[in-house]
């Protein structure tokens, strides 16, 4: 039996319980958003958190308008109703001959048909403002703009859940080792 090593081992328990609760506490927090928002974001199409993909009724009959021509058909409609018209991105669906234009400072998407220039659909992506809230880019968006909250907010959760693992590991296994040694 070596006293030395027990001893050393359950100072290292006791100090890994007060680490362990201590980083868990404040951290649970942030565990249950990442939590929620991750199975908001995996069921997303099933819950209509994006609007639906709407079909173009000229498919296959004549010519595309331009990609230029689509982002400017969403900005007037965007004008219109008062919103930000800073396109962030262009989501072309060639098999329903739609485009799905996002937008920089708000979380509208308006469908364009692609053959038409017809505006098929106004909605907001739900989905993509609770991204922002599960990778923590959220603060970004409503104040700096940089990536800084995210990157903080990323690497302290991640480190919290890493040393959470290893400690909660550690206390699951040094109560078994210290009854070997005892024994």
């Amino acid at each position: 039996m070596s006293t030395p090593l027990i001893q050393s081992k359950v100072k290292a328990l006791r100090w890994l319980r007060v680490l362990h609760k201590w980083m868990g506490v404040p951290l649970i927090i942030f565990f249950f958003i990442i939590g929620i928002t991750s199975i908001l974001l995996a069921w997303k199409k099933k819950v209509d958190l994006l609007p639906p993909t709407q079909k173009s009724e000229f498919l296959g009959q004549g010519e595309w308008i331009s990609p230029a021509m689509m982002i400017s058909i969403a900005e007037l409609e965007m004008e219109r109703l008062g919103e930000s018209k800073e396109v962030d991105r262009i989501d072309i669906r060639p098999d329903k001959g739609i485009a799905k234009v996002t937008f920089k400072n708000h979380f509208k998407e308006v469908q364009v048909d692609g053959f038409s220039g017809e505006i098929l659909s106004v909605d907001i992506r739900h989905s993509d403002w609770i991204e922002k809230v599960h990778d923590g880019s959220i603060i970004d968006f409503y104040t700096s703009g940089d990536e800084g909250a995210k990157l903080t907010y990323s690497t302290l959760v991640s480190l919290g859940l890493i040393l959470l693992a290893i400690s909660g590991f550690y206390l699951w296994y040094y109560p078994k080792l210290i009854r070997r040694l005892k024994s």
